[in-house]
């Protein structure tokens, strides 16, 4: 089934530190396209157009301010929501990340758009508090999801460190997941958007 997805979120929906997402560098983007996500879906469901609207750092009230722009204005059937770790990382409060994702889920639904949320990434300078909020983070989001009977992929657990979750499995730079995560983290999107999509 044909389907037009839009990945929205920061550097990890992007491809940093190997891709410059099309808005990092129009109109195309530049580097090299196995470090997205977005590559590894429709490289599964080569009828599926996924469109990378990723920035590297963004925090998720500046994602939700450009979310009508880069997402609603697509017309989608799925828009991907990945935010938070900027947040974390630049200490907001986690009251506020959770309420901006809350307002992306339900603009998606509101505009007839199916929202999948994503679990946010580990990196691997995280301090225990920073470690601490990506996981408290992580179960609200699954929580809220569940809730709203919307979508939910654990992009974290596609990226992790078996023996370690709060770090990457594999890491150019200990901030983003290498090819093998951007590949992991479009596998299992394109799972949890098959299964949806079957119902």
């Amino acid at each position: 089934m044909k389907l037009r997805i839009v990945g929205l979120g920061d550097s990890t929906t992007a491809g940093t530190p190997g891709f410059l997402s099309p808005l990092e560098a129009p109109p195309e983007g530049r580097g090299n396209p196995e470090s997205q996500y977005a590559y590894w879906m429709m490289k599964k469901h080569p009828d599926w157009a996924v469109l990378n609207r990723g920035i590297d750092g963004q925090r998720s009230d500046e994602i939700l301010a450009r979310f009508d722009r880069d997402a609603v204005k697509n017309k989608p059937n799925y828009v991907v929501i990945l935010a938070g770790v900027n947040d974390i990382y630049q200490g907001a409060p986690l009251e506020s990340t959770k309420n901006n994702l809350l307002v992306m889920w339900q603009n998606s639904i509101s505009a007839g758009i199916r929202p999948v949320s994503a679990s946010v990434l580990p990196y691997n300078t995280a301090s225990h508090s920073e470690a601490t909020a990506i996981r408290d983070l992580n179960s609200w989001i699954e929580y809220t999801a569940n809730r709203l009977e919307i979508p939910f992929c654990d992009t974290n657990l596609a990226v992790a460190d078996q023996e370690d979750r709060d770090r990457l499995r594999g890491s150019p730079d200990g901030y983003h997941p290498d090819v093998s995560g951007y590949r992991s983290m479009g596998e299992a999107l394109a799972q949890t958007i098959e299964l949806h999509n079957q119902r």
